[in-house]
């Protein structure tokens, strides 16, 4: 849970459910995994608590729990990005306790691994993938990721930390590493770049105060190299105002879309456009990121243990999630 005053609270009232589960919220893991869970949920920030989150997840593991999560996103495909004193304990504790994990979501995520795995499963030959997220954040409400990692609102003289050396290789090199794996190449280098773009005056969004001059746009790349050129590529297209930054690459829909490039034989320019009855595109994006983990629980509960990638899980359907005129 990510607040105090949650606990102690039925699961049905924090859902903004009517009926009560009788599952209470609480801030103890080691009551959450005396009640002997097949899975958990993990959903915490990893962002900016990356140890801590590697902590729960080692613990969890190795008390035989297996766990599908949004966080920490290094592990998507940590392997050639996280060191192996911090992937090795993980393995370790799930052999342990005959436990799987599965972290995964939208970008990191499905939006560059399942579906351009799927689209060069088509081809004759590739040769390049370039997976982007092209959306405004302005109504996005997370304060710590918007304003602490992203540093949007910050001044020009600022490097927040998702722009400090490394950062945006280590985040998004996951997804680069098993694109790579995925299409069998190896990769010479990982090289990241990006641009800011400061605010004309100020404004306000959801999550707070951008002051003029502060980061109002961010575009970055993220390369994985194969003989000097750019083979698999993640780019993404972060804007607060819709009208910032027209020569940057525009979304499909209003609000925000990822979109999958494949350069071969065939080639494919492929758009996914969120969208939800209950909220915007980003409320749509959050929920098909936990949906994604959360539909994948029975193929990661039997899976063998250990850290578990897109690689290695059947495909997931959706089986059981239609409904006849959902209201």
């Amino acid at each position: 849970m990510s607040a105090e005053a949650k606990a102690g609270q039925d699961a049905a009232a924090l859902a903004g459910l009517d009926a009560a589960t009788g599952v209470e919220a609480t801030l103890d893991l080691a009551a959450v995994l005396a009640a002997e869970p097949d899975c958990v949920v993990y959903c915490a920030l990893g962002d900016n608590r990356l140890a801590a989150a590697l902590a729960d997840c080692r613990q969890i593991l190795a008390a035989g729990c297996n766990v599908v999560g949004t966080a920490p996103t290094v592990l998507v495909h940590p392997w050639g990005v996280l060191p192996d004193e911090y992937v090795e304990p993980l393995e370790s504790a799930a052999r342990a306790g005959g436990a799987s994990l599965f972290v995964s979501g939208v970008d990191p995520g499905f939006a560059n691994d399942l579906i351009p795995f799927a689209l060069t499963g088509t081809c004759r030959l590739v040769e390049q993938v370039r997976c982007l997220e092209i959306a405004d954040y302005a109504s996005y409400d997370g304060a710590a990721v918007l304003f602490d990692v992203m540093g949007f609102g910050a001044p020009p003289e600022r490097t927040p930390m998702l722009l400090r050396p490394g950062v945006l290789s280590l985040a998004w090199g996951v997804t680069i590493r098993q694109l790579a794996a995925g299409l069998g190449v190896e990769l010479d280098d990982v090289v990241e770049s990006y641009q800011r773009e400061p605010a004309p005056e100020a404004f306000d969004v959801a999550a707070g105060h951008i002051p003029e001059g502060g980061l109002a746009a961010l575009r970055f790349e993220v390369c994985g190299m194969v003989n000097g050129r750019p083979a698999v590529i993640v780019e993404h297209v972060t804007r607060l105002r819709g009208d910032l930054r027209p020569d940057w690459a525009q979304p499909a829909r209003p609000g925000g879309s990822y979109r999958v490039e494949i350069v071969g034989e065939p080639s494919y320019t492929v758009d996914i456009c969120p969208s939800s009855r209950f909220g915007d595109h980003n409320y749509a994006a959050i929920l098909a990121g936990v949906g994604r983990v959360v539909n994948a629980i029975p193929a990661v509960v039997a899976a063998e243990p250990g850290i578990r990638t897109t690689l290695d899980l059947p495909l997931v359907t959706g089986n059981g999630l239609f409904v006849d005129n959902e209201r």
